[in-house]
């Protein structure tokens, strides 16, 4: 499967949205808006977004839109996220999509954070170089609980 990345369009964002209001994939990603469902909130936070200095991008495999990748925050602070449409779970395209972004963005060190039972996810962060460096507890919006977090950071390569 050929994953690429490019630049958010404006048609990307109504797949973003039905991506993200996915019941199993809320449950797993665990830390989303308060009320996903909220169009106008999904809105207002995307043109927040694309208004910053950000580093946005949508996940292309094979031609399709099957989800988003960004790194955000302050220099010294920044962070990745992603997310992958359900229906393209374990078959690499988040790996391959994470890695590109990291090619993109070379400034380390970059932190990520996944809910401790997102094997997954944290499979995924192990392989693009990300190391566990803490673990926190926050309250998952999705999961209407707190729960563990595992913290993860990318360190410049040594060399």
């Amino acid at each position: 499967m050929n994953v690429v990345l490019r630049e958010v369009h404006d048609s990307d964002l109504p797949v973003f949205f039905r991506q993200m209001n996915d019941p199993e994939s809320l449950r797993m990603a665990a830390f989303t808006p308060k009320d996903p469902a909220d169009h106008d909130a999904f809105e207002a936070h995307w043109r927040r977004l694309r208004a910053s200095s950000d580093v946005l991008r949508t996940i292309l495999a094979d031609g399709d839109v099957v989800g988003s990748a960004a790194v955000y925050g302050e220099p010294g602070e920044r962070e990745v996220t992603y997310w992958v449409d359900r229906a393209y779970w374990g078959r690499g395209i988040a790996t391959a999509a994470l890695r590109a972004l990291l090619a993109e963005v070379p400034e380390r060190p970059l932190y990520a954070r996944a809910a401790a039972d997102n094997a997954g996810s944290l499979r995924v962060l192990h392989k693009c170089g990300f190391r566990e460096s803490a673990r926190a507890r926050g309250f998952a919006q999705a999961r209407g609980e707190e729960i563990d977090e595992v913290v993860l950071t990318l360190r410049a390569a040594k060399g």
